[in-house]
């Protein structure tokens, strides 16, 4: 009777805590998976992208835990790596991380994203306590800014040491991916100047990519933390990675936000490989 009694209520309170859920995960093809089945999963996987929405509080809670439990697995072997930290402040990464420097010091050089603090600070500590190699990945935002008004050229007026930071030139540029199609059709439609807006953003990817895959070696797995748009559908930087390492396993969650959860919106199907949909009535952080 005890157990029966202990049982009735362990159901009771699952039903109760599940009444409301703020997120649920998905498969590519909108079957709903469990954290742990996810995790069986991708925690082999060479490279793991974790596309979230800037301002999603449930992305980003999900992009620690998801460390962690990677950590498990790969300990020392684990690499991470983020859009938000640029690639000429390499250096300052890895003095915090090691101790060289202050805290106080990294955030007043590192150029941080506004909610740093909140969102991206959880990631830079865990791996300063683990003492585990971060990436800053992404291209400085000066030579973006160059492609962005000169097109790939624009990269040519700057140094060769300048050049470093960025992925060598030339790119490999498909305008038939859709996600610098779109880029190109909203672009055009607003006047922009067009063409090189997705440049800009195909030249963010390749440097990613670049970075990310640089000192790779067999056996490590990186966590590359991104906007979702740089690699849902295994576009962007994704797609760039797979061209350095055909054989690699690449592994793709992207963030959604839907009015109902309890399935996933065809639209959705297939931007990942996992899919972690979210209320739309979360509160956002900024």
């Amino acid at each position: 009777m005890k157990k029966l009694i202990l049982l009735s209520f362990v159901i009771f309170l699952m039903s109760f805590v599940s009444d409301k859920p703020a997120y649920q995960l998905f498969d590519a093809n909108g079957k709903a998976v469990s954290y742990s089945d996810m995790i069986k999963n991708i925690k082999d996987a060479d490279f793991i992208f974790i596309g979230e929405l800037h301002n999603n509080a449930i992305a980003h809670w999900m992009e620690l835990e998801i460390t962690k439990s990677i950590f498990e697995t790969k300990k020392e072997k684990l690499v991470l790596s983020a859009e938000m930290f640029e690639s000429d402040n390499q250096l300052i990464m890895d003095e915090y991380l090691n101790g060289t420097i202050s805290q106080k010091n990294f955030e007043d050089e590192m150029r941080l994203w506004p909610n740093h603090s909140t969102d991206y600070k959880p990631l830079v500590e865990f791996a300063k306590e683990n003492n585990l190699h971060f990436i800053a990945a992404n291209i400085p935002r000066r030579y973006a800014s160059a492609v962005y008004h000169n097109g790939f050229e624009g990269i040519d007026k700057f140094s060769e040491e300048a050049r470093k930071y960025c992925a060598p030139l030339p790119i490999e540029y498909d305008t038939t991916l859709a996600c610098y199609a779109e880029m190109l059709k909203m672009s055009g439609m607003n006047g922009h100047g067009a063409v090189n807006l997705p440049k800009s953003q195909a030249m963010k990817d390749a440097t990613m990519a670049h970075f990310i895959g640089k000192d790779w070696k067999k056996g490590q797995t990186v966590i590359h933390y991104n906007g979702a748009y740089h690699s849902e559908n295994h576009e962007g930087t994704v797609w760039y990675l797979q061209k350095k390492y055909p054989k690699a396993k690449i592994v793709v969650i992207t963030t959604v936000t839907q009015a109902d959860i309890s399935k996933l919106d065809n639209e959705n199907k297939n931007t990942g490989d996992f899919i972690l949909a979210v209320d739309e009535n979360v509160t956002t952080t900024y």
